[in-house]
């Protein structure tokens, strides 16, 4: 089993930043990749960005640029700085983590954490 748990969400104005963390532990030798996801009320759950066991990152096309997802392996803990925030930013975050090598489907998740960008 693996356990994750997030921290640094809030509230800030637009422009601002934020730092979200996520402290890994349990079984961690199977898991393949990490990952944050968000998701806001009347739209679909989706994958903001990941980090691979070697190294390989992912973002998707609204963040690319402003987040970046980075990993201390010593602290067995995964970040995203999340900068230039904007309104449509606002949702909820979650952290997970897949086993799976061909795509990001989380098997394990975090408990989530709220962001909230005001204009």
């Amino acid at each position: 089993q693996v356990q994750l748990v997030e921290s640094g969400g809030g509230s800030v104005q637009a422009g601002g930043s934020l730092r979200l963390s996520c402290v890994v532990s349990g079984s961690i030798f199977s898991i393949h990749a990490m990952g944050w996801l968000r998701h806001a009320p009347g739209k679909e759950r989706e994958l903001v960005a990941a980090i691979s066991s070697g190294g390989s990152t992912y973002y998707v096309d609204s963040v690319k640029g402003r987040f970046t997802i980075s990993r201390d392996n010593a602290k067995n803990t995964v970040y995203l700085q999340m900068n230039s925030l904007k309104p449509e930013d606002t949702a909820m975050y979650y952290c997970a983590a897949t086993e799976n090598e061909a795509t990001f489907e989380p098997d394990y998740w975090g408990q989530g954490t709220q962001v909230t960008v005001s204009s």
